[in-house]
């Protein structure tokens, strides 16, 4: 099954990547900044269904994503999302097995994508984030590559065939930041994961519109930079 994944991650993401540029006209932001090689994780805002694939198509690097157990139990996708490479998680508890996962995937330099906050924003800006992420990231000590999107909350099945009508495409913008490493810490506390998150969306903010930002507009991560180190790419 590990050797089968590549065989059909890349035909399918050229496949996405076609109907996206039919659907959308999709601007990236930093590509150049994507680590060539070693461990990675992927940490982006989800406004929408259409967040994964726009990551996809945008990393010139293969993505492991975790994906919500829910996505995996559905009919032929579920099995399409597995077969790519995706595992499941639990949501909203402590997804032990999933964590594991996680951590053996980074160390075997692959790159992880996550959403911290979980879901879906219902708003179109940053809501409360998880754990999850600042937990993988310091118990493996990978570095994180912050991507903001906007513009994928207006897309739907309605709205993407009346723009086909009008010869229309929604206009979404993918922005990568730069990677960093979280702030090396003695004890992975709640305290400490807690402010390693505000770290993360700190950053995921930076790369979006002030409207996109929700709670994390104003937020101030001076009490824990993010470490900047040689050799992420």
């Amino acid at each position: 099954m590990k050797y089968l994944r590549p065989a059909i991650y890349w035909p399918a993401r050229t496949f996405m990547a076609g109907i996206a540029l039919l659907l959308a006209r999709v601007e990236v932001g930093g590509r150049e900044k994507v680590p060539r090689r070693g461990a990675l994780i992927l940490a982006s805002n989800h406004l929408n269904n259409a967040d994964p694939p726009m990551l996809t198509i945008t990393s010139p690097r293969r993505l492991v994503f975790m994906a919500k157990h829910e996505a995996l139990r559905w009919p032929i996708i579920g099995l399409f999302i597995r077969l790519a490479g995706a595992f499941p998680v639990r949501r909203f508890e402590a997804d032990i097995g999933a964590l594991r996962q996680a951590s053996r995937i980074l160390h075997e330099g692959e790159v992880l994508a996550m959403f911290p906050e979980g879901t879906r924003s219902k708003e179109g800006k940053l809501g409360s984030a998880h754990p999850g992420t600042a937990l993988v990231a310091l118990r493996t000590g990978a570095p994180i590559l912050p991507i903001g999107i906007s513009g994928t909350e207006t897309i739907s099945v309605s709205k993407v065939l009346l723009n086909a009508l009008r010869l229309r495409r929604e206009r979404v913008r993918v922005v990568i930041g730069d990677p960093f490493f979280l702030p090396p810490v003695s004890r992975i506390t709640a305290e400490e994961v807690s402010r390693c998150t505000d770290v993360i969306m700190s950053r995921i903010a930076s790369l979006l519109p002030p409207s996109y930002r929700g709670q994390y507009g104003e937020s101030d991560s001076a009490a824990g930079e993010p470490v900047e180190r040689q050799g992420t790419g």
